[in-house]
């Protein structure tokens, strides 16, 4: 954990409302409505991961909105994602990219991988986006060369985000950016000992926070949206 020098005098108030007295959802639905608006196309994956009992925990529209300017923001051509699900964020990456960029996406669960191939066809991205299937520390291991993407999300396993980091490092080019989902954890990492998970993605933000290799900080959106420039 960063620690402050000598004389700092600890954390500044945000100057926001205390936590209680805001209605996330509301907010949330706020961001949507105006900035992250789902299409026939979005909506349908939804559907779909519902259909085929996949879990409920496909990106937010604010936070995937959010995702897709950080990729467009950094000129991305190639991006690696690790966690495909029903293919949702894959989408809004591979809407982000130029016609020549690609998106690696990597997904453990074969039956999730066919219903996310289905998903980005069904939206024509799908000449941008190669679906990796197996195991995702083993596909970044022999993704390259050193340097040759662009950005780098993690949105799975959260107890091996601090191994993906490694890789991440690798393949990033100086600029390129490293992103994370659920760096909050609902929270629950202000109280780390309550869940290994939550002691999980603690470590990795610690880590990371003090990386020589990143500047990063976490945006508030969603379940918290881990940004790390390369340095």
């Amino acid at each position: 954990m960063v620690e402050g020098g000598p004389g700092d005098p600890g954390p500044v108030p945000s100057g926001a409302p205390a936590p209680s007295e805001l209605d996330h959802d509301a907010l949330d639905g706020y961001v949507q409505r105006l900035f992250a608006r789902e299409d026939d196309h979005l909506r349908r994956v939804r559907l779909r991961a519902d259909e085929a009992g996949m879990p409920t925990i496909q990106l937010p529209p604010a936070t995937a909105r959010a995702l897709q300017l950080l990729v467009r923001a950094a000129g991305a051509r190639r991006v690696v994602e690790v966690g495909t699900l029903a293919g949702y964020s894959a989408i809004w990456i591979a809407r982000a990219l130029p016609e020549n960029g690609e998106l690696v996406t990597i997904e453990i669960d074969p039956d999730h991988a066919a219903v996310a191939q289905r998903s980005l066809e069904d939206a024509g991205v799908d000449a941008r986006v190669d679906v990796r299937l197996g195991d995702a520390a083993a596909i970044l291991g022999g993704l390259g060369p050193e340097g040759s993407f662009d950005v780098v999300f993690l949105d799975a396993d959260k107890e091996r985000y601090t191994v993906y980091l490694e890789e991440a490092a690798r393949l990033l080019r100086r600029g390129g950016l490293l992103l994370a989902d659920n760096a909050f954890w609902s929270g629950r990492v202000l109280d780390p000992d309550s869940n290994e998970i939550a002691a999980r993605l603690n470590h990795f933000n610690e880590v990371v926070s003090s990386d020589p290799r990143f500047d990063a900080t976490i945006l508030p959106v969603g379940d918290g949206l881990m940004v790390a420039v390369r340095r």
